[in-house]
């Protein structure tokens, strides 16, 4: 028997038990035997369109979800971008839902022009000190803080003292277009 057929026996059964259902029980609805279903699950019987149609309707769920799905790698690999002095490292694959990035800001004596956007940003400093100028605000973050603003304010970001500052960051689409794409020449 193949992998994915062998996720169906232990799957079906426990969408049985979540239901609260006997073998009993289902095996009556769905018009089939007791044995039939109990050696269904014990992978002693075939698993077939026939037998599975009536019992996935019953149990309220698809011929998927008994189906183990095909594992994906999980690892993240695109390219560190390298652009104004930041190291942006993406931290999710490419079209997630949620835009995330291991941002290195150097530690530099001036700040860089404010900038605005649509959306929202959010970040996390994970080492070193950030400054981050927020409209008539200026702040320094340090390890452990947080911040999460309106984009539509000016604002700019850098290291501030003598070491980077490592952040992760979360940005909506036109966050991401401002921070991580390389200008073409």
């Amino acid at each position: 028997m193949n992998d994915e057929l062998e996720q169906v026996r232990p799957r079906l059964r426990a969408a049985r038990h979540a239901r609260g259902l006997t073998l009993d029980d289902l095996a009556e609805q769905a018009g089939m035997s007791a044995s039939t279903l109990s050696r269904l699950e014990s992978g002693k019987r075939q698993a077939s369109l026939e037998l599975l149609v009536p019992l996935t309707r019953l149990l309220g769920i698809r011929i998927d979800d008994l189906l183990q799905p095909q594992a994906r790698d999980p690892r993240v690999r695109r390219p560190v971008v390298h652009r104004d002095g930041l190291t942006i490292a993406p931290l999710a694959p490419e079209g997630a839902a949620i835009h995330t990035y291991k941002i290195t800001y150097p530690p530099v004596h001036t700040l860089p022009e404010l900038r605005v956007h649509d959306g929202y940003e959010w970040f996390y400093v994970l080492s070193g000190k950030l400054r981050l100028r927020l409209g008539e605000q200026d702040l320094v973050l340090t390890r452990g803080e947080a911040a999460e603003f309106d984009t539509r304010v000016p604002h700019a970001m850098n290291a501030t003292g003598k070491h980077p500052a490592q952040v992760l960051s979360i940005f909506n689409d036109e966050g991401v277009r401002m921070h991580t794409h390389i200008a073409q020449p």
